[in-house]
């Protein structure tokens, strides 16, 4: 049989669809527009960077436009009548929808079982569970609480050098016996049991079987990519080859994925038998480190032709692009990198740097200039 051959703008547009791209961003942006670009993308990934926006924060700008955050607060931590995400490790520490919490109990089993997360958090289910179960039964017993309502505190001097609080609870957390019920502060995560937290429609939701739950998250990748080798299926959801090949493989014998040749990307690719073919992708964009279009470098240098790498941890006299840089997506192609900052105090967003990318057509700069007068906007600030 041969196999369906695609070029290489053709894959680059089904990804830009898949991801939400190139729609008409709406007029006032709702709940529902929130939470249908939401369950596209499968996650919105957390990271604690606040240089500019927290990160989970700006896919759906990037998607939409401005929209009133707080909805999306509402949807992560709000009463639970309003809940529609929940957080837990998926791609990194994610939100993602409700509907996706049975397709990972198989992850919080291995968890509780100790055959899976960090060395020093595995010792929580075995030897030392009774020390876990004493602080989740004060939490059951006293309600919501974080790492620094324990006597303990905050942990010594960093993330790898955990209290004892803070690794239990981290256990806990991937175990599925507690989750986030808010954030306070500095974006501290406040702990409950999941019970008084995620909806009791989800809970009584019925545990599928570890393949078939690898089978639905892989099918979610493939929906969200577009098209996709199977490493980038895998990754979405962090799933090891063992867990993701054979769901890639199941799917492939359903048709629900559709293998394909990609022109020039010397790999095999899959193509979701739903997956849109746009003829013209139209859209103007600023891009988090952390969006899912382009989290994973070596797809955004095969579909871009963009090396990108995040230069936060980098000394700065050797950054080459600077400390926070989001790449802007104009039509269907990424066409300048721009290093921003929110300064609060002086309520203005600050370019820090700006790289062009060769080939960039001539009005890339004013429609990046616009993009940045509606981020600003959307986050409050003067744009000089």
């Amino acid at each position: 049989m041969t196999m369906e051959r695609i070029t290489a703008a053709q894959a680059r547009r089904i990804a830009l669809g898949a991801q939400g791209f190139g729609a008409k961003r709406p007029e006032v942006a709702s709940v529902a527009h929130l939470r249908r670009t939401l369950d596209r993308v499968g996650i919105h990934q957390i990271d604690s960077v606040n240089v500019l926006s927290r990160a989970h924060y700006l896919p759906a700008f990037s998607r939409l436009g401005g929209y009133d955050r707080s909805l999306l607060d509402s949807g992560a931590w709000g009463p639970k009548r309003e809940r529609r995400m929940f957080e837990y490790w998926a791609h990194e520490a994610s939100l993602l929808p409700l509907d996706l919490h049975p397709l990972l109990r198989w992850r919080m089993a291995r968890a509780d079982r100790g055959t899976m997360g960090w060395t020093n958090m595995k010792i929580f289910a075995t030897e030392r569970r009774a020390d876990a179960e004493a602080v989740l039964a004060r939490i059951r017993d006293n309600g919501p609480m974080a790492v620094s309502d324990f006597e303990e505190g905050r942990s010594r001097s960093g993330w790898w050098e955990w209290g004892d609080a803070k690794r239990i609870l981290e256990w806990l957390f991937y175990a599925g016996h507690v989750t986030t019920a808010t954030r306070r502060g500095g974006f501290e995560r406040v702990y409950d049991v999941t019970e008084r937290v995620i909806p009791r429609r989800i809970l009584d939701l019925p545990t599928p079987p570890e393949a078939e739950a690898h089978k639905a998250l892989i099918e979610r990748s493939a929906r969200a990519l577009g098209v996709a080798t199977r490493g980038e299926l895998r990754d979405y959801f962090r799933l090891r080859p063992a867990e993701g090949d054979p769901a890639v493989a199941a799917l492939v014998e359903e048709g629900v994925l559709v293998p394909v040749e990609v022109a020039g990307w010397g790999k095999p690719a899959f193509l979701h038998r739903d997956a849109r073919q746009p003829r013209r992708i139209e859209a103007r964009a600023l891009l988090a480190p952390f969006d899912p279009l382009i989290w994973e470098r070596d797809r955004a240098e095969r579909i871009f032709g963009f090396r990108y790498r995040i230069e936060i941890y980098v000394p700065a006299e050797k950054r080459v692009h600077g400390y926070y840089v989001l790449p802007f997506l104009l039509g269907d192609r990424l066409v300048a990198r721009v290093d921003l900052k929110a300064d609060r105090q002086r309520g203005r967003l600050l370019v820090q740097s700006l790289h062009m990318e060769p080939g960039a057509p001539g009005e890339a700069r004013a429609e990046l200039e616009t993009e940045l007068h509606a981020m600003a906007a959307w986050l409050g600030l003067d744009r000089d």
